[in-house]
């Protein structure tokens, strides 16, 4: 959208509307290629504080361009005409950095992200592998996926790079090309403003990926090539409500939810169902998170333990430990939350009084 209404529009309002104002935006797209790749592979799929330092760059941004965007929008549409159309004249009043440096610094920042995105796939995969000895079985078509959208990335960024240093440096070559022609502006706009619009397109070459059918399943062993072929193709989702619950009655019976380390990729693994329908199944017919489900599951494990009178075989602590929980206060909150007193007060009132 701003390539098309700041290069080929020619229409005024959308020159004023494109012109610096998605600047900060594009700051983000770094970050948003990171976190795709990591909410899909990883196990932790929630958001941390400390993901917040990934967002300084669009807000510096976004400060450093405030003396032109809070300027009267009939003003910024008549600069932005002049500017793009006649003078190309990109010296404005920003604040600390010149608009250069920030066009300099939106190319390399898409790159370092998908370094470090590509770096992070890797990594994951050398973890999925230590820890349960196998990756998805249709980590081979994620892999190609990613790859094909990270090298778009880089594609486009590496153009807006060279463009803009052919335009405000001097003229170099590549592999005998002078920049002059590999970096021109029909080429800058056609492979930036094309690149981002063919890379949704290229969704459909990837139907495990468009109909979201990515998560975890384990690898055929024994079956035949063509089951092997055939379980790596995009089925249509038919688990319902009733199935679900008919898979997990057992599967609690295995306790894995005392693990540490349970997760909803995990549980997705275990019983062959794509997380998407693990989470609406929780969030819709339980009418509760993943999380709330998972401590429920652990604060009846530890009643059961209470009833029984293993209780007092374990520290507050210790049953904190034995339950799955990360921290004694965590799992005080969540039995306090459920039952409404604290455990050692529980447990109390369930031993025989003295009198």
């Amino acid at each position: 959208m701003v390539y098309f209404g700041l290069h080929y529009s020619k229409i005024e309002f959308w020159e004023g509307v494109c012109f610096v104002h998605f600047l900060p935006l594009s700051y983000l797209l770094g970050p948003s290629l990171f976190f795709y790749v990591k909410n899909t592979v990883s196990e932790q799929k929630g958001f941390e504080r400390i993901d917040l330092i990934h967002l300084i760059p669009a807000i510096f941004v976004g400060m450093a361009t405030l003396p032109f965007t809070t300027l009267p929008f009939e003003v910024k549409t008549r600069m932005a005409h002049e500017i793009v159309n006649i003078t190309e004249d990109y010296n404005l009043n920003f604040n600390w950095v010149t608009f250069e440096q920030l066009l300099y610094g939106r190319s390399i920042h898409v790159i370092i992200y998908a370094a470090i995105s590509g770096i992070y796939f890797f990594w994951n995969k050398a973890h999925l592998t230590r820890k349960y000895g196998v990756v998805p079985n249709n980590h081979r078509i994620i892999q190609r996926w990613f790859f094909t959208l990270l090298f778009l990335q880089v594609l486009i960024a590496s153009t807006s790079l060279g463009h803009m240093i052919t335009l405000y440096t001097k003229p170099f070559n590549v592999l005998g090309i002078s920049s002059v022609d590999l970096f021109s502006e029909s080429n800058f706009f056609n492979i930036c403003g094309g690149g981002f619009f063919i890379q949704n397109f290229f969704l459909f070459l990837f139907p495990n990926i468009l109909y979201g059918n990515i998560s975890y399943s384990v690898e055929l062993e024994k079956a035949s090539t063509f089951e092997k072929l055939k379980s790596t193709f995009a089925k249509p989702i038919r688990v319902n409500e009733h199935a679900i619950e008919k898979l997990i009655e057992p599967y609690l019976a295995e306790k894995h939810y005392i693990n540490r380390d349970f997760t909803l990729s995990q549980m997705s693994f275990d019983l062959k169902i794509p997380e998407r329908n693990l989470s609406a199944y929780f969030n819709t017919e339980l009418q509760k998170t993943f999380g709330e489900w998972k401590n429920d599951q652990r604060i009846n494990y530890v009643l059961h333990l209470i009833e029984a009178g293993d209780a007092d075989k374990f520290t507050i602590e210790g049953l904190a430990t034995k339950a799955g929980f990360q921290s004694r206060s965590k799992f005080i909150d969540a039995f306090k939350g459920r039952q409404g007193i604290t455990p050692s007060a529980y447990i109390k009132s369930k031993k025989p009084s003295t009198n």
